[in-house]
């Protein structure tokens, strides 16, 4: 009697050791699950681990995870492991009482079925009977909202004895899996989101690129028409003329810089500034002149409307050094651009080496009218020096850039 009580007891030991030591590979198997899911974004990788898990974790060779489609109310097979090629992602059941998986995910519950070959009102497809599936589990994965996923499914071609333990294990499992499907669901739409919103900018930005393009293609034209005018009027009407390509001219330079830019409303005024300068003499162009324009510039960006009425300063007062500061037809005209970054302003300066300013300067005919309302427009101002040569200071605050 003692001796059948003794090996009671150890037989009764043993398996709880065992029962112990199957709930605490399942718990590191959901853990380490867990930790996985939630760092990958590929939902794809997370069912097919999920499978991996749950059949290494249960001891089966089977597994899958069928997916819900509401248009069809079906269940896609997702994911699995052991199955043949064509079962994952291609096989579907009904969702309702006639399949495992359908009644687990019409009822809401883990449905157990020890032995399918006998069961009467079960309808399964023919890869049951392929594999020979004898026992499966069934347990729903539920969203926190809505609709369930779908369910996941243990299959064994021996009957299995399963107990409430493994019923806790792939629930939990479930649970952590909705979760983490949900969490890479969030994910895709984000993904979808950032990249249609990424498309109808880059759609954007074609567009502006197209009609910068256009506008700068049409300044070409009309600034050459003028310059071809100009050369057929008489004097006192091609300076007029020459003012109005010049300030074309000016406006197409601020294109040429916006071209592969798209919706920028900034763009780099040194930049700027040196492709203006190299401009300026074929403009003008004296037959004979021997007149350098140098240009150095720091970068600096500017906006838009502040590019462009410093270009129109610069083009009017470089005409003005190429009409009135060299009667012999050779002499210096430089244009330095300098921007300490914190001061909150930059410095142009336009100087030529030339006869200087007469002693009273008549703002229409040197248009520096034009210029001093253009330097009250950027809200900055405008000094001239005149001894040997002509030089003009003009200061003009950059926002963003002042000192703390």
């Amino acid at each position: 009697m003692k001796t059948a009580f003794l090996e009671t007891y150890f037989m009764a030991d043993s398996l709880n050791k065992r029962t112990t030591e199957k709930l605490l590979r399942q718990q590191a198997a959901l853990a380490a699950f867990g930790m996985f899911a939630f760092r990958e974004e590929d939902l794809g990788k997370i069912l097919q681990e999920a499978a991996r898990v749950c059949a290494e974790s249960l001891g089966v060779p089977f597994c899958k995870v069928c997916r819900y489609r509401q248009a069809e109310n079906d269940l896609l097979i997702e994911a699995g492991v052991g199955w043949r090629k064509g079962v994952v992602g291609l096989v579907v059941s009904r969702a309702d009482t006639t399949s495992p998986q359908g009644r687990a995910y019409a009822t809401g519950q883990p449905v157990l079925i020890k032995n399918l070959h006998l069961l009467n009102d079960i309808l399964l497809p023919d890869f049951y009977a392929e594999h020979g599936i004898v026992s499966t589990v069934d347990v729903i994965i539920q969203r926190e909202s809505g609709t369930p996923y779908g369910v996941l499914e243990i299959d064994s071609p021996f009957e299995h004895a399963y107990d409430q333990h493994d019923i806790n294990f792939l629930t939990g499992f479930t649970n952590v899996l909705a979760e983490a499907v949900a969490t890479a669901e969030r994910t895709e739409k984000l993904r979808q989101a950032i990249a249609a919103k990424d498309l109808l900018l880059a759609e954007k930005n074609m567009l502006a690129e197209e009609l910068q393009h256009r506008v700068r293609n049409n300044l070409h034209i009309v600034a050459a028409m003028l310059n071809s005018e100009m050369k057929q009027q008489d004097p006192a009407h091609a300076e007029g003329v020459a003012a109005i390509a010049r300030r074309v001219m000016t406006l197409s330079r601020v294109y040429d810089h916006l071209l592969g830019v798209g919706l920028s409303r900034t763009i780099d005024f040194g930049s700027y500034v040196r492709s203006l300068c190299s401009a300026l003499p074929d403009i003008h162009g004296i037959a004979g002149s021997e007149v350098v324009v140098t240009c150095d510039s720091d970068a600096l960006s500017l906006d838009l409307d502040t590019v462009t009425a410093l270009g129109m300063v610069i083009a009017e007062l470089v005409a003005n050094s190429y009409k009135h500061a060299f009667p012999a037809g050779r002499g210096t005209i430089s244009v330095v651009l300098r921007h300490e970054p914190g001061s909150g302003a930059a410095t142009l300066t336009i100087a030529d080496d030339g006869v200087g300013l007469p002693p009273r300067i008549s703002g229409k005919r040197h248009g520096i009218g034009l210029v001093t309302r253009l330097m009250e427009q950027v809200g900055g101002t405008l000094f001239a020096k005149s001894g040997t040569g002509t030089e003009w200071e003009l200061r003009f605050p950059v926002p963003g850039t002042a000192a703390g």
